[in-house]
């Protein structure tokens, strides 16, 4: 059975730095977004404040839910120990864009050009639960994919990554197509 508390303990954190990848649910006035995430893009600012950053990408649903103070699930799974685990972080969010005066300092707290960044995300947890994982499949790490670090560096030195951005900026409406 699962457990909850109010905020990440020192071993939530120590699980959460050591996992590859993680996966960020959002809902607002729209479909659930689910989205896997890579790369070293999270950083525990304290046990109950997240900060991730975003790359450009194909959508921007999670800045749609955030803007709309839609809720916000953070699902981080031990897929390396035969003991599986499963730590979910609920949470609120609140977008950190150029325009904001801390983008820079978190840029340079994940040590990146922050010109290839789309936004930052706080989350401000409400919950924390614990869940056993036991029927998760085991997996091996092999390697990062480059592709979207080395697609936004490319782009930016071409000038062309603001446009994208820019045209990316809404993601399409799901119920239209």
């Amino acid at each position: 059975m699962g457990k909850q508390f109010k905020k990440l303990s020192a071993e939530d954190i120590k699980f959460i730095n050591t996992q590859k990848m993680f996966y960020i649910a959002s809902v607002s006035n729209a479909e659930v977004n689910l989205s896997p995430k890579g790369y070293d893009c999270i950083k525990i600012l304290n046990s109950n404040t997240i900060l991730f950053m975003s790359y450009p990408g194909s959508a921007n649903r999670t800045y749609r839910d955030s803007i709309n103070d839609g809720d916000f699930t953070l699902l981080f799974n031990d897929f390396t120990n035969t003991n599986g685990h499963i730590l979910r972080i609920f949470c609120k969010s609140k977008v950190i864009d150029e325009k904001n005066k801390d983008f820079l300092e978190y840029s340079n707290i994940f040590g990146i050009n922050s010109k290839v960044i789309r936004n930052y995300f706080l989350f401000d947890i409400y919950a924390v639960e614990h869940s056993c994982g036991d029927s998760v499949p085991m997996y091996e790490f092999k390697k990062e994919r480059k592709f979207i670090k080395n697609w936004a560096k490319s782009m930016d030195e071409k000038g062309k990554l603001e446009e994208y951005k820019q045209k990316k900026f809404i993601p399409v409406d799901l119920h239209s197509i």
